[in-house]
């Protein structure tokens, strides 16, 4: 892939989450969400690529646009699949919570796994710790080799997940080994990403989150040099069969070569409401304020963009009641 389409794919979140940060705190998930949609799409057609969408909003038959299959870009340069959540946290925004998102994860032709829309039960662990997770050992096995990994003391450890009630066995355990919790409701791509930086605080993730968010996720963390792993849980016939139809093997553990292949993958956000790791958009009257994190796996590079846009001259991004 360009160089150049790092840079390109910011745009496209920067977009998306200035149109859905004006309806935080309204609580209007799915306004949110279409204006989010809307605003990434738009700005896809001006991508100089040949994209497929591998995870997106849904099928064609359930979603107007960024629907799984649909195809983005200009139609010229790099053939790519593409990954996106226009806006991580939808309830977040709602409710002007912390760590909404608008993500992009791209990668080479047919090297990001297509993940059924269900639940996937997940690890993951900044650089420290790579190699030394065990989806299949215990939650205290991995709190210790997180903490020897990273020459903390169990108490000095951090876990996030998600605060629901399935999670209630993960979260006794946590607190019985010693180490500390940061319960999250919603938002576990960033939740995934920000064990990768030591600004965050958080030092492994642990719990049952979607399927698609688990691949974006694999993509920025393997960007960051991190880990994730990852099993497939159907919570239906229905959904057992679809794995089975997808020749995907549910008693399988997915690693990281099983989510996102190859090199040369790219991974790019931009905070819509305030985060750990990136600041929320602002409004500043005639203009707006964005705060971005872009990285290519290629080459290691990880840039945080901050971006200043006229609301003059893109009227696209305006809300209109």
């Amino acid at each position: 892939m360009e160089r150049s389409l790092s840079m390109e794919l910011v745009r496209v979140t920067e977009a998306a989450a200035v149109s859905a940060s004006r309806w935080m705190g309204r609580g209007l998930k799915n306004e949110a969400d279409d204006a989010a949609t809307t605003a990434m799409r738009t700005v896809f057609d001006t991508i100089p690529m040949q994209g497929v969408v591998v995870i997106g909003e849904g099928e064609m038959d359930e979603a107007p646009m960024l629907y799984i299959g649909e195809e983005l870009g200009t139609g010229e340069g790099p053939e790519v699949d593409v990954a996106v959540d226009p806006l991580e946290g939808t309830n977040i925004v709602a409710s002007g919570g912390w760590n909404a998102l608008a993500v992009i994860a791209i990668a080479d032709k047919g090297n990001l796994l297509n993940a059924p829309d269900m639940y996937m039960e997940k690890i993951a662990v900044g650089p420290e710790a790579v190699g030394k997770i065990d989806i299949n050992a215990s939650v205290t096995d991995n709190l210790h080799a997180v903490a020897k990994a990273k020459n903390k003391s169990i108490d000095e450890v951090v876990a996030t997940v998600l605060n629901r009630e399935r999670h209630s066995k993960i979260i006794e355990e946590i607190r019985a080994a010693g180490a500390r919790i940061k319960l999250i409701n919603d938002g576990d791509v960033a939740a995934a990403i920000n064990t990768a930086f030591d600004d965050t605080g958080v030092d492994i993730l642990f719990g049952l989150g979607g399927a698609p968010e688990g691949v974006i996720a694999a993509v920025g963390l393997k960007c960051l040099g991190g880990e994730i792993q990852g099993r497939l849980i159907p919570s239906n016939e229905e959904e057992r069969l679809r794995c089975e139809k997808m020749g995907i093997d549910v008693s399988k553990v997915l690693y990281m070569d099983d989510l996102v292949k190859g090199d040369d993958a790219i991974f790019a956000a931009t905070g819509v409401t305030d985060g750990e790791l990136l600041r929320g958009v602002q409004f500043k009257g005639g203009y707006s304020e964005t705060h971005s994190l872009v990285m290519r796996s290629k080459s290691g590079t990880i840039r945080f963009v901050e971006g200043r846009h006229s609301m003059k001259k893109k009227p696209n991004l305006v809300m209109e009641d």
